[in-house]
Order: structure tokens, then sequence, then C-alpha cells
């Protein structure tokens, strides 16, 4: 998450690195240590640029995280081995696809609190070191976060790595969950004092981290806990600064030229001519090999029961799902999804594509002598990097206000207004007295094929065992996952690597029943 401007700064200094092959990896490699680094701003700088390169990392946002989402209802995947076994709860936490999820987290973990550390200690401008530790804070907590929920319960929480003594990584896990969630917390009220609002950076420092991104992670920190009172609280905040505001078309969100719009909260800046910089996820979901246009890889499909959700006039349903005959604008061209040459790869395990994530793949290439290549300034040429252009929304302003709606409805509140704002965008009409069934369908429905993740708002609301006991469909009706047996007092987090529990001198436990 990070501009390219900024992200080339200091790198250099990344050529410092602490070895951790014989320790838990609350002490990872790849950020700079103490020694002769932290002594000046441009240090500080660099410092907190090495916090957002793993973002681009492709077992982080690229592909490896939403490999656990693939649990969800929503998704069917090409058929290979560790995919099955995810979506059947059967995983041991040692396949290829996640097991570096814990690791990757814990390293933007310890190059926060590498900055958090030593940027106190340098003398500089009071406003640039104010707005580098809130970003090491904010940064810190998301990792933190996302961790949290996904590998903690009410019987034993993740480790939380001691800031002030880096030398102390052999760290028990917290009590529960909760612990982690008031630690996450405290650290985002922290960013949120330091950080300037998103319209006070310059151009060259957008994707960094800003107030109402803390706000707007405050907000889903407390729904997770069930801190209801406070998620109202802080995605409030969000609301009433005045600084963001749903696009006019939903559509529009995933376009190329929004990728900094009202809407925006935060994301994965991403590039299509830096290899190093920027999400491959929409050519992850792009059609296997991409009609041999370009290389997609086809990992991610939705599914019938997720384009069945979607009622008559919801606009979010053309803009999120491509049907069979579906008209879509591909490399210049107006083909026909599933049709022609444009049918889809045998691996497609449902029939449909997202189309959140086209457009950078609408444009027309281009000629190089004899040749047509793709356009670089919107989809990167390599086919094995594919990223593009388009940021990869991890929150927005959407998300922050049906965090608000729910909670709400959790204190048997009205949440109308935040729902209908949400529908009447959809071009549905508004409705009143709106439920937790209104809620859970709005949210499905925008969120569809995002990083908010379906499968834990369907643990998070209790609805996974239900939901799970039911098959998936190809868009013709033929069942392609048999119904699932989710047992939520095992798998409502997922296991440990086991790589990370064996390095750590016995201070790492399995979740149990894995």
């Amino acid at each position: 998450m990070k501009k390219t401007k900024f992200l080339l700064i200091g790198l250099g200094a990344l050529l410092v690195t602490v070895a951790c092959e014989n320790k838990l990896d609350l002490e990872p490699q790849g950020a700079p240590s103490t020694g002769s680094f932290w002594k000046t701003s441009s240090d500080a700088t660099a410092g907190v640029n090495a916090i957002y390169s793993l973002y681009s990392d492709d077992d982080m946002y690229g592909r490896g995280f939403f490999w656990l989402n693939n649990a969800s209802d929503d998704i069917g995947t090409k058929p290979r081995a560790n995919a099955e076994k995810m979506k059947n709860f059967t995983v041991n936490g040692s396949e290829s696809e996640t097991k570096e999820i814990w690791r990757k987290h814990y390293q933007v973990m310890k190059r926060c609190n590498e900055a958090l550390r030593n940027i106190p200690n340098i003398s500089m401008d009071a406003v640039l070191k104010n707005k580098l530790l809130g970003e090491a804070y904010f940064n810190h907590a998301v990792m933190h976060l996302e961790l949290a929920y996904h590998y903690g319960d009410d019987k034993a929480g993740i480790p939380i790595p001691d800031r002030n003594n880096p030398e102390n990584v052999f760290i028990p896990r917290a009590k529960n969950v909760a612990e982690n969630y008031a630690y996450i917390a405290e650290d985002l009220k922290k960013a949120a004092d330091l950080l300037p609002y998103f319209n006070e950076l310059s151009a060259s420092n957008y994707g960094r981290a800003h107030k109402t991104a803390a706000w707007g992670y405050l907000a889903r920190t407390y729904l997770y806990a069930k801190d209801y009172d406070n998620a109202i609280k802080y995605a409030n905040l969000v609301v009433t600064s005045g600084k963001h505001s749903l696009l006019p078309n939903f559509e529009d969100v995933f376009k190329i030229a929004n990728n900094w719009s009202s809407e925006y909260i935060w994301s994965v800046t991403s590039s299509a001519t830096d290899s190093n910089l920027g999400c491959i996820f929409p050519g992850v979901c792009l059609d296997d090999t991409g009609w041999r246009e370009y290389n997609g890889w086809g990992n991610f499909y939705p599914t019938k029961e997720l384009f069945d959700t979607y009622v008559v006039g919801d606009k979010r349903l053309s803009a999120t799902i491509l049907q069979k005959g579906d008209k879509f604008m591909y490399f210049g061209k107006e083909v026909s999804y599933n049709e022609g040459t444009y049918v889809v790869n045998a691996s497609n395990r449902t029939g449909y594509q997202f189309k959140k994530y086209m457009e950078p793949y609408s444009y027309p290439k281009i000629k190089a002598g004899t040749s047509d290549i793709v356009d670089t300034r919107y989809v990167n040429a390599n086919g094995d990097k594919p990223s593009t252009a388009l940021n990869l929304p991890l929150l927005r302003y959407a998300d922050v206000l049906l965090m608000l709606a729910e909670a709400k409805l959790m204190k048997s509140q009205n949440a109308d207004t935040e729902i209908n704002l949400i529908r009447n965008r959809a071009g549905l009409k508004s409705i009143s007295g709106a439920t937790m069934v209104d809620l859970k369908r709005e949210r499905r429905c925008e969120l569809a094929g995002e990083w908010t993740d379906r499968h834990f708002d369907l643990v998070r609301w209790g609805d996974a065992k239900t939901t799970y006991a039911q098959p998936l469909h190809h868009y013709d009706g033929s069942v392609i996952y048999p119904a699932r047996n989710f047992n939520p007092t095992i798998h409502h987090v997922w296991p440990i690597p086991p790589d990370e529990i064996g390095i750590s001198k016995g201070t790492l436990t399995q979740n149990q029943g894995w």
C-alpha cells in the first residue's frame, strides 16, 4: 500500500536484515535493524516504507490470504487438492497456499515495532515524526486484527509482540482474543490521533495510512469484539467526518480512475508497470489462461448461490458477476462471456466470473512492431505477475456504513438510513424496519468477492454451520460442492501453521481440534 515514488526511497536500507530461521516469526527477516540505521529522518521514512512492501506479496493480498475465504458459500475454485481441504475444513495449516500468512503478518508487525521503538529517538520534523509513528501504529493494528480473528478465540488469542524488547520473541498466546482486540484498539486510537486526513496528503503520499482509515478499522475491531457501542462510535466518526461518500454508480468503484475516490478508505496500491508493486488478485480471478490473450489464473469464481442472492433490479449483479451471454469489453473488443471464443476454461468450477476486477482488461492492446501487446498503463505485461493499475479495496466507505448498520441492529437500534444508502445506490427501493436479514443480504451483495471475508461474516453471525450444510452449485444447477460439515467449536478459527509451532520452543500451541 504505497505510491511508487515513496516506496523506492531508502530501499537500500532493507539490505540490513535480522536472521530468524530458528525463532518464532515474531522476529522476521527483511526490515531495517538498529546499528547504523535509525539515525535520520530519511532512515525513519525508509523504515516506514518497508512496512508497506509486503502488501504486494502474492501470499498476502495477491491470492494466499484469499484462499481462506474459499471456505465461504460465495466462492468456487478450480480443482486443486489444498483448495478442497480448505473448503471441507480438513487443512492442517501446512498447506503451501496459506502457511505464509502468519509469518508475513508478523513480519509487517516487526517492521512496525522497529519504527515505533526507534523513531521517537530521532531528531526530526515533529509533524513528519508523528505521521510516521501513526502509520506504524496503524499497520501493526491491521496485521494484528487480521490474524486475531482468523486464529484467535475465547480459548486463546495470538501472541502480542514485545514492542520494547525485540529479543523477546518466544511469546505465548494471549489469554483470549479479547486481549488482542483491546491491544489493537489502543494502537488504532494512537494512530488516529497522529495521522492526517486523507485529503491532507499529497498525491505522492496516497496509499499511506490516514485518520478515517484508523477509525474504520476501529469499527471493524469492535464489531468482531462484539463491543457494538464502540463500533457505532467509530463508524460514526468516519461518517460525520464529511471525508467520504458513496459514488453514485456502484460499478465505478472498481475503475482505475477511482482508486482514490470518496469511497476509498484503505486498499492495496497497485501498478501495472512495477512488478514489485501491487496486487495480482485481478489476474488470479481472470478466467484460466485468459482466453489465450492473457495469463489469467482462474482461481476464484462466484457460485450460483451468490448469483441467486441478488434481487431483480439490483445493479450490483451485472457489475459483480459475469454470466453466460453477458457482453463485456476485453482488450478493446466487445465479447460474450462463456460463448464462442470466450467459453470458460474447463477448470472454471461455476460457469461465472467476478467482473469487479475486469476493468483493467477492457483497454485495447497496442502495437509493438508486428505484435499486439497489452497496454502497460493498465495491465502488467508479465502474465506471471498479473498485477494491474486497479487498487484492491480492503476497506471502503460502503463497508463502514454496513458495519454501522450491523452494530446498530445488534443494539436494537434503527439502521434504515445506512442500509437504504446502500440499497438506493444499487437501484433498489428504500425499506423501513430493516432487520439483520436485510443487513446480511446487503452485505453479501455489496461486498461479494472482496477482502471483507464472507466466511468470517458467517462465523461472526453464527450462520456458518447451517449455511455450509447446503450444497453449492454451478450456474446450470449441478452440484459442485456437496453439503459440508462445519463444527462451530473448531472451525471458527483456522489452524496455526505447524512450522511456527515447531520453532516456538513450546510457547505457541495449536487451536483446539485442529
